[in-house]
């Protein structure tokens, strides 16, 4: 499901790509349960990083794992119970719950502010808002791997994520790997967690 409208092209860096790609996986598994096709690809995915020791090795293990031990419809009732669920959601998924104390409050209107800066919009059938987790991380996605070289660069990057993803989604790794009901996406939260510790380092390096 597609969240923002832009045009991503292949980064030249593999680096950078597979920051890009990070990003689009976890985009994809907290907008909705994973798509069948992306299960079976993570079912089948090397744990092993290219160099003993990666950081973020044990972490992506252990969600590979995950999806091995674990079917589909299991997962998606997961997501349901904790993400959906009828009324009030068990978790949410969104920046300004977590930095207002409530949706649709000051954060997403700064939020919209720059992503129009950014010449980005929210898809009009989307059923979520821009502050949820998922459309953050396409749009750090496309910050890394986008077209425009005008928005897809490091400082951009490093103001975006500091900005509206460091710091509360803390507070979302943590709820989610001490749910009862969690067990695909307390992996999910572990790796995630890891990543984004790699991308704060790298951040807080950058002179800019």
């Amino acid at each position: 499901m597609s969240t923002l409208k832009f045009s991503p092209s292949a980064a030249d860096d593999s680096e950078e790509l597979a920051r890009a790609e990070v990003y689009g996986l976890l985009a994809a598994l907290f907008n909705q349960a994973p798509a069948d096709e992306l299960y079976r690809q993570l079912q089948v995915a090397v744990t092993e990083a290219p160099a003993a020791g990666g950081f973020l090795e044990d972490s992506f293990g252990a969600l590979v794992q995950a999806s091995r031990r674990l079917p589909l419809a299991q997962v998606e009732a997961e997501y349901d119970a904790l993400f959906l669920g009828v009324g009030k959601p068990e978790v949410f998924l969104y920046s300004s719950y977590y930095i207002a104390g409530a949706l649709n409050e000051t954060p997403l209107v700064e939020l919209r502010d720059e992503l129009r800066a950014l010449g980005l919009e929210r898809d009009p059938a989307l059923f979520v808002t821009e502050d949820h987790l998922a459309c953050l991380c396409e749009v750090m996605r496309y910050l890394i791997a986008g077209d425009d070289l005008a928005v897809s660069k490091l400082a951009t990057q490093q103001r975006f994520f500091n900005a509206h993803l460091r710091g509360w989604a803390e507070v979302l790794w943590d709820t989610l790997e001490a749910h009862p009901r969690a067990d695909f996406y307390r992996a999910a939260a572990a790796f995630a967690r890891d990543f984004f510790s790699v991308e704060a380092q790298a951040f807080d390096m950058l002179d800019l």
